[in-house]
């Protein structure tokens, strides 16, 4: 009987220290993009696998400008392709980050083609997600939620969805979505790849009133990312903060969260 007590606290403090050595990981990890693979939904990728295995980029992680991005777990959806090679057979190298928003281009759910430049002016919350992707689904009421919310104060959140219009005009008959949506999937497997990301969804990019690119957040976004973000880009808009205060301070904060959440769901009855 005791051994046994003995050896489930055993367990317990294990599987504890393997998500939160996962939730620290998830702050530093750089990684590399491939060439338009197909996109995966990465938390779903990562709970499909035990905890020790699940060390690629957690939904903890956010990812400064000019760094480059994060490799994704292996893939619980479509299947990804291999990186592209040059003449020699050698990988391409990865491009990063960009420091500021680029010109996307691609057609709102009426067909009319929008630019992410039209929305420079006020602070940005950029979503990246498909209607097959089980987070994206999940964090798409937080989304609507910090639309209404912060757009008194100038914020606006835009949808990219990597899907077809049919999907997505079928996925708003039950769904609600105030927010602008731009929907393609050719247009938005190019778009990850302008923004330097590994294909995996959900991701959330974060930018200033000058377009400038404060954080991405790689995996489903939780309220307390959501809010510390948003107030860190607030400071920047009003040079309160410089970048680089403001992605170390995201970075830290994201990285003690995702802890949090480990710990939480390593509890009985804590979930996953």
């Amino acid at each position: 009987m005791v051994g046994n007590q003995l050896m489930r606290s055993l367990q317990r403090t294990l599987a504890v220290s393997l998500l939160v050595l996962c939730g620290i990981l998830a702050g530093y990890l750089g990684y590399h993009i491939t060439h338009r693979p197909s996109l995966i939904a990465l938390d779903s990728a990562l709970a499909a696998q035990p905890p020790a295995a699940a060390s690629g980029p957690a939904s903890g992680a956010a990812f400064p400008a000019g760094a480059p991005a994060p490799a994704a777990a292996q893939p619980a959806g479509p299947a990804a392709k291999s990186a592209p090679a040059d003449a020699s057979g050698a990988p391409t190298k990865a491009p990063a980050v960009p420091e500021t928003l680029p010109d996307v281009r691609m057609p709102d759910l009426s067909g009319t083609e929008r630019s992410l430049h039209d929305y420079l002016g006020h602070p940005l919350v950029i979503n990246f997600w498909a209607t097959w992707c089980e987070p994206c689904r999940r964090e798409m009421p937080l989304l609507q939620q910090l639309w209404t919310q912060y757009r008194s104060t100038g914020l606006d959140v835009v949808g990219i969805a990597v899907d077809s219009r049919a999907a997505v005009q079928q996925y708003l008959r039950t769904t609600h979505v105030g927010y602008p949506l731009l929907v393609g999937e050719d247009e938005g497997s190019a778009a990850v790849a302008r923004f330097g990301i590994e294909p995996v969804l959900p991701f959330s990019v974060f930018a200033d009133a000058q377009g400038r690119i404060v954080a991405v957040k790689i995996g489903e976004l939780h309220r307390d990312d959501a809010n510390f973000i948003i107030a860190a880009v607030e400071q920047v808009t009003r040079g309160r903060e410089s970048l680089p205060q403001a992605r170390a301070a995201i970075a830290a904060e994201l990285r003690q969260l995702a802890i949090q959440r480990a710990k939480q769901a390593a509890q009985p009855g804590g979930g996953a």
